[in-house]
């Protein structure tokens, strides 16, 4: 029988990393990037929805803190 002669780890490995790369080329070649237009329009609706969101929880706050002073009041 022939012995099979594996490759050293070094040669597989760097393999590897060149196939990776050459995937992620092939991957981003497929990539639809969005237009400028659509990249401002989503990032306003993003803040749009954060200072929503970040208004509800300081008004939660602000009842929550009004509920718990008028409970402690009450008990004092």
């Amino acid at each position: 029988m022939a012995e099979v002669k594996k490759e050293n780890w070094f040669s597989r490995t760097w393999g590897k990393v060149c196939k990776y790369f050459r995937e992620l080329r092939s991957e981003l070649k497929k990539v639809v990037w969005p237009t400028p237009q659509q990249v401002l329009k989503n990032t306003l609706i993003v803040v749009a929805c954060v200072l929503v969101v970040g208004v509800f929880i300081w008004l939660f706050d602000f009842v929550a803190q009004f509920g718990i002073t008028a409970l402690i009041n009450l008990f004092k």
